[in-house]
């Protein structure tokens, strides 16, 4: 099992041993176990269907699992639940707020169902609520994307919980407000609170502490974001050529090919051999696709990324299924 954050001497915050999920013929989640420590930043990466949330609904008490135990604060998570629910922040990956309700009618009623008030807690979640509060009497579901975002992170914080569980906060709002919503996370983190999250965008992990590389229903690795893109094994190459899908059909068939897909503006390509320096593989890769009758491409190292190493973790096949795949994530 992974152990907790380094210097991290106390009981982690969350230790999940062997927890398997299944709905039918699906096992949604397969043989999991990992730990999170105490004021983390721990996020879970990984496709749409990998199992994040339904991993994320055992951890918060919504799912029993089929075998294997789960303990979060010290609590099991079957056995202790109700007392381990008034001490969890739980944001659901799709808005499931009162849409009918106002932004601080929402507030208020979250706040009554744990005891407590608006009032009392302004302090708890000002750094977010102060940017909510001129729009107080906006209906909920009059908000933009990213605004139904901080409303639903107050919500979850207007307790006062030991943990925060946010199943991919982020999807469906604009790049702007993607930022601003880890700035507020970063900013909460300094609290001490733990901070668990879960995201389809690769370029997220990076704000975390530590990352768990979830593929159906399985991790792949947990680690730091930096130790796992400097875990990528062989030399990355960026191809950029006008004629991209021919460039893509001709390296499918070439016989050096070990990765080849889409990659923003230009493709990313490893090679087979692991004796071969990058000079020559990028010499002969330019020089196989000028026989191919794709002329002028620039086939240059590049620096993996997150979403390399998952690429070549999860084993995905060449060509359209890899670029799938990344898509898909």
């Amino acid at each position: 099992m992974t152990g907790t954050a380094v210097g991290d001497r106390r009981e982690p915050a969350v230790i999940a041993d062997h927890l398997v999920k299944r709905f039918g013929e699906t096992t949604a989640v397969n043989d999991v176990s990992f730990s999170i420590g105490k004021g983390e930043l721990f996020g879970f990466i990984g496709p749409d269907g990998g199992g994040k949330t339904t991993l994320f609904r055992i951890l918060v008490t919504l799912f029993v699992p089929e075998s294997g135990s789960a303990r979060v604060l010290g609590r099991d998570v079957v056995a202790e639940l109700w007392d381990l629910r008034r001490r969890i922040g739980y944001m659901p990956g799709r808005f499931s707020l009162y849409p009918d309700l106002s932004v601080e009618e929402n507030i208020r009623f979250f706040a009554s169902v744990f005891g407590t008030t608006l009032e009392r807690e302004y302090e708890q979640i000002a750094p977010i609520y102060t940017q909510l509060e001129q729009f107080k009497t906006r209906r909920a579901a009059a908000l933009s994307g990213g605004m139904k975002q901080k409303l639903a992170l107050c919500c979850a914080l207007v307790h006062r919980p030991e943990i925060l569980f946010l199943d991919e906060p982020t999807t469906g709002v604009d790049a702007v407000s993607r930022r601003e919503f880890w700035d507020l996370l970063a900013r909460i983190k300094t609290t001490g609170l733990t901070i668990v999250v879960s995201t389809p965008y690769m370029d997220e992990a990076n704000r975390c502490d530590r990352v768990a590389l979830v593929q159906r229903g399985r991790i792949l690795a947990i680690d730091t974001p930096q130790a796992i893109t400097a875990s990528f094994d062989r030399p990355l190459f960026a191809i950029r050529v006008s004629d991209r899908f021919g460039a893509l059909r001709a390296l499918r068939d070439y016989e050096n090919t070990n990765t080849i897909y889409p990659f923003g503006e230009v493709m990313h390509f490893t090679d087979k051999r692991a004796e071969a320096s990058p000079e020559q593989i990028s010499r002969e890769v330019s020089g196989y696709l000028v026989q191919r009758g794709i002329a002028n491409a620039d086939v240059m190292p590049a620096s993996p990324t997150i979403e390399d190493t998952f690429i070549s973790r999860m084993g995905a096949p060449e060509g359209e299924d890899a670029s799938r795949e990344r898509g898909a994530a």
